[in-house]
């Protein structure tokens, strides 16, 4: 595969944002504004800021679900 240079924002039809300095901008939802995961590849990441008792997590979609990264556990305001 043939490598890019892009110069300026990227910007996915998924939600991803990132500039040319490597830094990503995760789209960020509470669990009960986050989409549906089934819609959303397996391994798109997210934000979510309530998650799992309270404490802000990077979740990813396994093709079901929203699974927090720090637990392992599907996404819940509980």
């Amino acid at each position: 595969m043939a490598a890019t240079n892009f110069s300026g924002p990227v910007v996915s039809a998924g939600g991803f944002t990132g500039d040319v300095t490597g830094f990503a901008t995760l789209p960020v939802y509470d669990v009960a504004g986050a989409p549906d995961a089934a819609d959303y590849a397996v391994g798109t990441l997210i934000v979510v800021t309530d998650g799992n008792a309270g404490a802000g997590t990077i979740a990813y979609s396994d093709g079901t679900d929203w699974i927090a990264s720090a637990s392992g556990s599907a996404i819940s305001d509980s």
